[in-house]
């Protein structure tokens, strides 16, 4: 991808497809949830993270926390493919750095 703007997104449920996306977003919410995230077990839910994640995200990019919840899930699906978090699997999903 040559634009810089924009990132390519994974996703560990569809390997080797990928999805443009906002790449100050991706940037800004992939480092709230690593902020977030423990180095081991038992991790964070997916319901924690979000919780959790809009008060370290900027609010030009994320006024009041608007569509966090979508971009969590896209990174963490991303970070995952990317092997940079893992879940646990368990109920409920558990995440935490890999």
């Amino acid at each position: 991808m040559t634009d810089k703007t924009r990132i390519e997104l994974l996703n560990i449920n569809h390997l080797g497809k990928t999805w443009a996306a906002d790449a100050a977003m991706y940037a800004a919410m992939k480092g709230a949830i690593l902020a977030l995230l423990p180095d081991g077990k038992p991790g964070l839910t997916v319901a924690q993270i979000q919780a959790r994640v809009p008060a370290l995200l900027p609010q030009d990019l994320y006024p009041g926390g608007a569509k966090a919840g979508w971009w969590v899930k896209a990174v963490q699906l991303d970070l995952e493919a990317r092997s940079i978090i893992r879940r646990e699997k368990v109920s409920p999903l558990r995440l935490h750095k890999a």
